[in-house]
């Protein structure tokens, strides 16, 4: 079969231009990247301000495993489905993180028949959005730094400065640096931190920012360090939120692209959900709502973490209410939380299946308790068997939740025609949207409320350090208590424990840091042993790809 490269270089794309002007967006409201991709300004969101929304879709999965779920693909899939089917769909999706890209995941555009192109713009540096915001970013630590080579005049003490630095790779050597050797021009030596772009509280806050002055706004109040007498140091305290705002003024803007059937799609944004709140922007989905009757949008990761920040942090600040919510699962996926081995997932196994299909079960019952509609897709595999594609149907039946199979991959729009039909019932069903906890609970309550409804722990323990902090964060001002919280934790698991596969019951989530994201406006609980700079695997993926003279990139997924 070909590969995803192999496949998007055939599609016959559009000009943007086309795209947009079946959205309604003129010349003038559209910035041009080349002749495929383009950014939609503030003109055109204004203008369409009062219009009514459309049908808002949430696309979430299964924990993932190696052997892949297709989250992206069905998204996009879905999205090309409903126009086959006469219906005005647009797709609203994350940007890919250079990290995965040349590491272990390979590219984030979808898959096979079921693409958003520019396949290679979009997986490498598209539109420059990751390099401002890693640029904002480091800017406020050189401005951190040179206060303190300057004089120090706000006495930051140079060991409680909790806002780092990053970059969109990889590179586990930078996890813990020193910075400041050398001769006293080089600056006041101290221990520093590198996390991936994705991870930036400046990456959060761009997709969680309304408008250019909410930007600013937040970014002024971005938390960096504490004095020596224990006060806070905010952003705004060195005047950095200008500069960082000039940097960005572009990057907040929605990118507009097409799938491989010429469907429009938004590509804005890019948190992890294992690190951060794995959504795409607010502004994208808020303008995704106006431009069609279905806006498709997805969270990352497992339902237990895109799912529930998306339902948790961004609906609840942006006043989004989901119609349906798609779970995606698979036959290979639902076997390796059985205990089969990723080499064996070909062959078929009932009885590994029949353990595994456990974890479906507990993101069904998850997504159920805030009261949504769910329809589960099941991405259907060429070496799925009727035996094991039936049991998947009959778990569903006997949870009550509507299914459908999925075949996208290998055929595109017309693969994903009985899933559309499935979905556009369900935004027709009644919901009673809730959150999984209220604004007025205590930190520690939110933290216990996700653990036990979402996670199935029994019980939540805290480092000594954890403590400390949030006892510090409580003190410095009440409306930090008020925040949403989000989990850093291992995607592979219900738990905290990467190992522990299918649904866990009665274990202890451990949480060791807590930090406070003022600007995002969030509180954040790293849990386990993730962490929030990758590494490279033995092999990455960089190592197979490269571009000939003629400028053809190959081995990009």
């Amino acid at each position: 079969m070909k590969t995803d490269i192999e496949i998007a270089k055939e599609a016959v794309m559009l000009p943007i231009t086309e795209i947009a002007d079946k959205l309604g967006i003129t010349d003038d409201e559209l910035e041009l990247y080349g002749k495929y991709k383009a950014k939609i300004n503030d003109a055109f969101l204004k203008r369409t301000e009062d219009r009514p929304n459309g049908k808002l879709i949430l696309v979430t999965a299964i924990n993932p495993t190696p052997a892949g779920e297709g989250k992206t693909t069905t998204t996009v899939g879905l999205g090309m489905a409903m126009n086959r089917l006469g219906k005005n769909a647009i797709i609203a999706l994350r940007e890919p993180s250079l990290g995965p890209v040349f590491g272990v995941k390979g590219g984030a555009a979808g898959g096979g028949y079921a693409q958003v192109v520019p396949m290679e713009d979009i997986n490498l540096h598209f539109t420059g959005d990751f390099h401002a915001i890693t640029a904002a970013n480091n800017l406020l630590c050189a401005m951190i730094d040179n206060h303190l080579q300057q004089g120090n005049e706000l006495g930051i003490d140079q060991r409680r400065i909790v806002f780092t630095r990053v970059t969109d790779t990889n590179d586990r050597a930078l996890r813990n640096i020193t910075v400041g050797l050398g001769s006293r021009v080089d600056g006041i030596p101290r221990q520093d931190h590198f996390m991936i772009t994705v991870a930036s509280e400046i990456m959060a806050i761009l997709c969680l920012a309304e408008s250019l002055d909410d930007l600013k706004t937040r970014l002024g109040n971005i938390l960096v360090a504490y004095t020596y007498d224990g006060k806070p140091v905010f952003c705004r305290d060195l005047n950095a939120q200008g500069s960082m705002t000039a940097l960005l003024k572009d990057a907040i803007k929605p990118n507009l692209v097409q799938t491989l059937e010429n469907t429009p799609a938004l590509i804005h944004g890019g948190p992890f959900a294992n690190i951060a709140h794995g959504c795409n922007s607010v502004r994208a989905t808020k303008l995704a709502l106006k431009l069609a009757d279905y806006a498709i949008t997805e969270a990352g990761f497992g339902a237990d973490l895109g799912a529930e920040k998306f339902l948790d942090i961004k609906c609840r600040k942006a006043g989004l209410v989901p119609d349906a919510v798609v779970l995606v699962a698979t036959v290979r996926a639902l076997k390796y939380n059985g205990g089969v081995a990723k080499p064996a997932l070909a062959e078929e196994n009932l009885d590994a299946l029949k353990v595994g299909a456990v974890n479906l079960e507990a993101h069904i019952d998850n997504l159920r308790k805030f009261g949504l509609p769910v329809v589960v897709a099941i991405n259907r595999f060429g070496t799925d068997t009727d035996a094991e594609l039936d049991y998947i149907r009959q778990i569903c039946i006997s949870k009550g939740a509507d299914f459908a199979l999925s075949d996208v991959f290998a055929k595109g729009g017309e693969g994903g025609m009985e899933l559309a039909e499935k979905v556009i019932e369900a935004c027709e069903r009644p919901k009673d949207f809730h959150f999984m906890y209220e604004s007025d609970m205590s930190i520690k309550e939110k933290i216990s409320a996700v653990a036990t409804k979402i996670y199935g722990a029994a019980d939540v323990k805290y480092d000594a350090s954890a403590l400390k902090t949030l006892a510090e964060i409580e003190a410095l001002d009440p409306k930090y208590s008020t925040f949403p919280i989000c989990v850093a934790k291992t995607q592979y698991s219900l738990s905290d424990d990467a190992a522990k596969l299918g649904r866990p019951t009665g274990f202890t989530l451990t949480v060791r840091e807590i930090k406070l994201s003022a600007g995002a406006e969030f509180i954040v609980v790293l849990t386990g042993a993730i962490m929030t700079m990758p590494g490279l695997p033995k092999k990455p993926a960089a190592v197979s790809i490269d571009v000939d003279n003629d400028g053809n990139i190959t081995g990009l997924f």
